[in-house]
């Protein structure tokens, strides 16, 4: 049964419903299970899904790594958890809500699927709905960069660039989908969220959490990874939440504006600008939802500047990890969290569990990448440009 997060109003899962008639998202129940054996996430924890998945319409999402920040934790004072979504096909968490998402098309008959995105997401479906053979459509702003659109042409996806409010975009596909017979797999799908749910499994897995930190755009995420852990406590397999924080641009921040005005409903936010353009959503479709979910547990909305998100993504490249400006978020929020009076102790606990959600590569976005120092010289001048270069490092470093 599909459920209204706001009104509560039931649906059938016989049709292809995904928005309640009152104009908001709509949600399955929350499952109870409990996990078992296998190699893949998506075998452990079967249960937990409202169908049998499909193996062969994977591409092997998920099961994405937990690795320790130790140069950040030091510096933050923290144990710092980086969840790699990178490490997913199509370089994003985006896959496993694309791959629960198809299963659903498929059990509804749907011959032709889509999305509505200029990046992550549409790279997702163009991949998977290629792997599904299914005819894919993929609905893109008309100022999408030249880059992005060889990407999705080598997975054969139909894409279309359209003019106009991409806002409303969102919405219109819906329309034109039920008409044309197309399922469009957008953000915050019903079973798109689903497959979300997924990294608080894997979390559990390997550490309890103090603190969730999520880079939000539409909003699906978000709202995967709460009904995750919602669904681990109703199952008693945690005993109680962590504290999920959502983080956003300041250059585009309805959620948290709303937020910390106490409003019960997102407006959209006038002129957006920032460099974290995976999260630049003026009007997420999911706003809403996002806002009554953390009333309900108490989290918190971060807003960070670009420039903060720069130095969060230099910071996590010393770890080791090439994440789009949208995923070096998390740590720049992280940092806002422990420097100024945002919770009730004024800081983030000392030695507090954090983890961090990195939600898709660098690879993906490199014109805002600022080059290092290159120095040339010629071969029979290799030695001496080694010495002079580790003279210069010796030198900053104060020896």
């Amino acid at each position: 049964m599909l459920k209204c997060t706001s009104c509560g109003r039931e649906y059938s899962l016989r049709k292809p419903y995904q928005r309640c008639e009152c104009g908001e998202p709509l949600e399955l129940e929350l499952f109870k299970s409990t996990p078992g054996i296998g190699r893949r996430i998506w075998e452990r924890f079967l249960g937990f899904f409202p169908f049998e998945l499909n193996p062969d319409l994977s591409l092997g999402e998920g099961d994405t790594s937990l690795t320790k920040a130790k140069k950040l934790s030091k510096e933050l004072g923290v144990k710092l958890y980086l969840k790699n979504e990178t490490l997913n096909p199509t370089w994003s968490f985006k896959d496993r809500g694309t791959y629960i998402g198809i299963h659903r098309a498929l059990q509804l008959g749907f011959e032709k699927i889509g999305t509505v995105s200029t990046g992550n997401m549409a790279a997702s479906v163009a991949a998977y709905g290629a792997r599904a053979g299914l005819e894919t459509y993929i609905l893109v702003s008309s100022t999408i960069p030249e880059e992005k659109l060889k990407a999705l042409a080598l997975y054969g996806a139909r894409i279309i660039k359209v003019q106009g409010d991409y806002g409303e975009l969102y919405y219109k596909s819906l329309k034109i989908g039920r008409k044309r017979g197309i399922y469009f797999i957008n953000s915050d799908d019903p079973f798109r969220v689903e497959g979300y749910k997924t990294i608080s499994f894997e979390i559990i897995e390997e550490v309890t959490p103090d603190y969730v930190v999520v880079p939000t755009s539409s909003g699906g995420l978000f709202r995967g990874i709460v009904k995750g852990f919602l669904e681990l406590k109703e199952s008693e397999l945690i005993e109680k939440l962590p504290c999920f924080v959502v983080v956003q641009a300041e250059g585009c921040s309805p959620i948290c504006k709303a937020f910390n005005d106490r409003k019960e409903k997102i407006e959209r936010f006038e002129s957006p600008h920032t460099i974290a353009h995976a999260i630049e959503n003026p009007c997420p479709p999911s706003g809403n939802a996002v806002l009554r979910l953390l009333k309900k547990i108490k989290g918190l909305c971060v807003a960070v500047s670009d420039e903060e998100i720069l130095d969060a993504q230099r910071a996590l490249g010393k770890e080791g990890l090439f994440v789009q400006p949208a995923s070096a978020t998390g740590i720049a929020a992280i940092r806002k969290l422990k420097e100024k009076e945002i919770i009730e102790d004024g800081t983030i606990e000392e030695n507090s569990r954090v983890v961090s959600i990195l939600t898709g590569s660098g690879l993906k976005t490199l014109s805002h990448v600022e080059g290092g120092e290159i120095k040339e010289c010629w071969l029979q001048e290799l030695e001496e440009c080694l010495r002079y270069r580790e003279e210069k490092e010796m030198s900053l470093q104060g020896y």
